[in-house]
């Protein structure tokens, strides 16, 4: 497949794009969990609930725990509940953050090959910065990185364009040059209303649903095969 497109910057996903974090997720969560007596919580709910932040993971999380015909309880203990869990998932996640993730295969060598052709590159992410930086520095991936963002950096997450937006300024690049790698439908919303091009990854994590049936550019099996568009140039 050819694009003609001519890139000045690219903007790059972590969780399920660059790093199968799945794991630091569920320990870290339902060590939270187990804190306040929840039930604890199967990796694929989880996996379903990633990528609109960590407040969204674990209210959805909190909200499918608490309506288990054992525990039973109210909307209004979700919210009771949300502080003290958050609380605790912060302290669980920065403790073992990157140890139960890995990077995937080919994220190395297409960082590389992007880096090689003088792109600038950030990393835009709904993880609060927090997670982030110490996971990209713990993976070998911070020095790719011109700039990194995290769900926290601004007013609004994506899907919403204003993270690509903001990160767009700060790359100095115009959107509609500027690409977007992902690997959800939040990426691909966020995009779309920022005026960015989008490629989508096909192994990471889209609320359980399949990645090739949201509009992108291209769905990718690899990193490395984002060079395979020969005029994407600076």
């Amino acid at each position: 497949m050819s694009v003609n497109l001519v890139l000045q910057a690219v903007m790059i996903d972590l969780d399920g794009t660059m790093v199968d974090t799945i794991g630091d997720f569920e320990v870290a969560l339902n060590r939270a969990l187990a804190d306040v007596q929840v039930p604890t919580a199967n990796r694929a709910l989880i996996e379903r609930s990633i990528g609109k932040g960590s407040e969204h993971l674990i209210r959805s999380v909190l909200k499918h725990q608490l309506a288990l015909p054992e525990v039973a309880s109210s909307a209004r203990e979700v919210e009771q509940l949300f502080t003290p869990v958050w609380e605790r998932y912060e302290r669980h996640y920065l403790s073992i953050n990157g140890e139960f993730s890995k990077v995937f295969p080919g994220v190395i060598e297409g960082l590389e090959q992007l880096q090689a052709m003088g792109l600038p590159l950030a990393c835009l992410t709904n993880k609060p910065v927090s997670f982030t930086t110490p996971l990209l520095k713990d993976k070998g991936l911070s020095n790719y990185f011109d700039q990194v963002f995290g769900g926290d950096s601004f007013e609004r997450k994506k899907p919403d364009p204003l993270p690509l937006l903001k990160t767009c300024e700060a790359l100095k690049s115009s959107p509609a040059r500027t690409l977007m790698v992902g690997d959800s439908s939040n990426d691909a919303q966020a995009a779309d209303a920022a005026g960015c091009p989008v490629v989508l990854m096909t192994y990471g994590y889209n609320h359980g649903e399949p990645i090739q049936n949201t509009p992108a550019l291209a769905w990718l099996d690899s990193f490395t095969q984002l060079l395979r568009y020969e005029t994407w140039v600076t």
